[in-house]
């Protein structure tokens, strides 16, 4: 029995079709989104179907893997499916809920979803706190971009060549706009920076111990191996890869991260064209961060 879950918030809108050929699909109607109401609906359809193996599907998105781990623990198959790789006619411009949740059914009886890899509970952790980290560092960004805006606005110039050190931070401190709001726009943009470097320091330490009890810090280590590649970077690339072990061969991975060329060939002629950039963003872009240091001569690291 394949079971197409269209999930939301506070609701899942069901439907279902049997493993028969010319099976119609059929809706079932709205669950609440919660663990009681997912286990009466596995119980419900068990009874009714009592030789049937279940098998749910649902399209992955912002309600996270829960319903596929609490699906899998009452021993029943669950598939998250990227939404990017559901097969869509071209002339189909009615969307809604329960013709996704009938749609979701019936091409998985017809074996056209492709699943996703799905992290396990401590790895999604990780990658969540890796994340974290990240947005911390484009949040403290943003804030020193808009205090240079401010100064640039006012023609105030720095005499001090190295931008936020203790004495540039002294010298932000001291300096006297024109106006008043002017000053009070200044000292809650230097509180916002201070602020901000103590939260990035905060994340930085966490992440350093939270890695060292992961069971992938010994590949986090291994590949720090590579030039350009640190902790930051290589706790990023392995929290959003999860287990290595899943890619039978090199391509798979390079394919998964869309850093392989795109191609249009046709008969005798063959023309391969850019990276195709699909997949994994944050992770492709790890990667050629650090892959930026080869362009350079190899240091000793002092570590």
């Amino acid at each position: 029995l394949f079971i197409g879950l269209d999930t939301h918030k506070t609701f899942t809108e069901v439907a279902y079709i049997e493993d028969q050929r010319g099976a119609k699909s059929t809706h079932l109607g709205k669950i609440l989104s919660n663990k009681a109401a997912f286990k009466k609906l596995a119980r419900q359809l068990q009874s009714k179907y009592p030789d049937a193996t279940l098998h749910f599907v649902y399209e992955a998105g912002p309600c996270g893997y829960w319903i596929y781990r609490f699906l899998t623990s009452l021993n029943h198959c669950c598939y998250v499916i990227a939404p990017s790789l559901i097969p869509k006619k071209p002339g189909d411009k009615i969307k809604t809920d329960k013709r996704d949740a009938l749609k979701l059914a019936k091409l998985l009886k017809s074996e056209d979803l492709t699943s996703i890899y799905v992290p396990e509970p401590e790895d999604e952790a990780v990658r969540d706190l890796s994340r974290a980290r990240e947005t911390g560092m484009k949040d403290l960004k943003d804030a020193k971009y808009q205090l240079k805006a401010l100064l640039l606005r006012n023609n105030i110039n720095s005499k001090i060549k190295d931008n936020w050190s203790l004495q540039h931070l002294r010298w932000l401190a001291e300096l006297v706009l024109p106006h008043p709001c002017q000053q009070i726009v200044l000292q809650e943009a230097v509180l916002t920076i201070n602020e901000r470097l103590k939260r990035l320091k905060r994340l930085d330490n966490e992440l350093t111990h939270q890695v060292k009890n992961w069971r992938f810090y010994p590949v986090v280590k291994a590949i720090q191996a590579l030039r350009g590649v640190r902790l930051l970077v290589a706790t990023g690339v392995i929290a959003e890869l999860g287990d290595l072990s899943r890619f039978d061969h090199p391509r798979k991975l390079m394919s998964y991260l869309g850093l392989v060329p795109s191609e249009h060939s046709s008969g005798d002629k063959r023309h391969l064209g850019a990276i195709t950039k699909c997949g994994n963003s944050r992770a492709r872009r790890l990667l050629v961060e650090g892959a930026h240091s080869y362009k350079h001569n190899a240091n000793i690291s002092k570590e």
